[in-house]
C-alpha cells in the first residue's frame, strides 16, 4: 500500500488519541472516587442494618414492657380487691386465711414482676442508645456520601470532557487516511491494542522489541510512501529521522 509519508506521520497523532481514549476508559473503570462511593455505601448498609436491628429490639423490649405491666397492674387489681375484702369484716375466718395467703402470693407475685420490668427498662435504655448511636452514624456516613457522589460526578465529568475533546481530534484526524489504511490501523488496534508507532532506534514503539539488521536494511530500501509493518506484531512502522535507518 502506498500512502504519502506526512499522512502515514499523522498516524502518531490517531494513535496518541486512541491511547488516551483507552487510558480514559480505564480511569473510569478504577475511578478512586467511585471507589470511596462504594465503601461508604458499604457503611451506610452497615450502619442501616445495626439501625434497624436496634429497632427490632428496641419493639421487642416495648412490648415486654407493655405485658409486664399489665400483669403488674393486673397483680395489683387482684391485691386491692383482697385488701377490699379483708377489710369490708364481712368475710369469713376461714376464707379470711385463704385471703391472706392469696395477698402474700400476690405480693412476691408483683415483687418479680416489677424487677422483671426494671430489667427489661434497664435494657431498653441501653438499646436506646445504641440506636441513637446508630443513627448519629448513619447521618454521619450519609453526608460523607454525598459528599464522595459529588466528587465523583466532578471527575466523570472532566473524564467526560477529556474524552470529547479526544472523540473530535479523533473524527478530525480519520478524515486524513485512506480508507484501506484506516482499515488496517483499526483492526490491528483491535488486536493488539496499537496500530501504528515510531520506528525509533530500528525499535518498534508498539511492542518495543528491536529490529534485526536485515529486516532494519529492508526497511530504509523502501519508498517513504509504502507502508511498512512490524514483523514482530503487525504494528504500522512510521519512520521519521529518529527511525536509525
Amino acid at each position: 500500500m502506498n500512502v504519502e509519508a506526512p499522512v502515514q506521520a499523522k498516524l502518531l497523532q490517531l494513535a496518541a488519541v486512541d491511547a488516551e481514549l483507552t487510558r480514559i476508559a480505564h480511569r473510569r473503570t478504577v475511578l478512586p472516587e467511585q471507589q470511596e462511593v462504594a465503601r461508604l455505601e458499604t457503611q451506610r448498609n452497615a450502619h442501616k442494618d445495626a439501625a434497624v436491628a436496634v429497632q427490632i429490639m428496641l419493639d421487642d423490649l416495648d412490648r415486654d414492657i407493655r405485658k409486664l405491666e399489665g400483669e403488674i397492674d393486673a397483680v395489683r387489681k387482684r391485691e386491692d380487691r383482697d385488701r377490699g375484702m379483708l377489710t369490708s369484716g364481712s368475710v369469713a375466718a376461714k376464707q379470711l386465711s385463704e385471703i391472706q395467703h392469696e395477698l402474700a402470693s400476690l405480693e412476691r407475685r408483683r415483687s418479680v414482676l416489677e424487677d422483671e420490668l426494671l430489667e427489661v427498662m434497664e435494657r431498653r435504655e441501653a438499646s436506646a442508645g445504641n440506636y441513637d448511636n446508630a443513627g448519629a452514624l448513619l447521618t454521619k456516613t450519609e453526608e460523607e456520601l454525598a459528599a464522595a457522589e459529588y466528587k465523583r460526578g466532578e471527575a466523570i465529568a472532566d473524564l467526560d470532557v477529556a474524552q470529547t475533546r479526544c472523540e473530535s481530534d479523533r473524527s478530525g484526524l480519520i478524515a486524513l487516511f485512506p480508507a484501506e489504511l484506516l482499515g488496517i490501523y483499526d483492526k490491528q488496534r483491535g488486536l493488539h491494542g496499537v496500530g501504528a508507532a515510531l520506528l525509533q532506534a530500528r525499535r518498534c514503539g508498539a511492542c518495543r522489541i528491536e529490529l534485526d539488521r536485515g529486516e532494519i536494511a529492508r526497511i530504509a530500501k523502501t519508498a517513504p510512501d509504502v507502508v511498512v509493518r512490524c514483523p514482530e506484531c503487525g504494528a504500522v512502522l512510521v519512520r521519521t529521522k529518529e527511525s536509525g535507518l
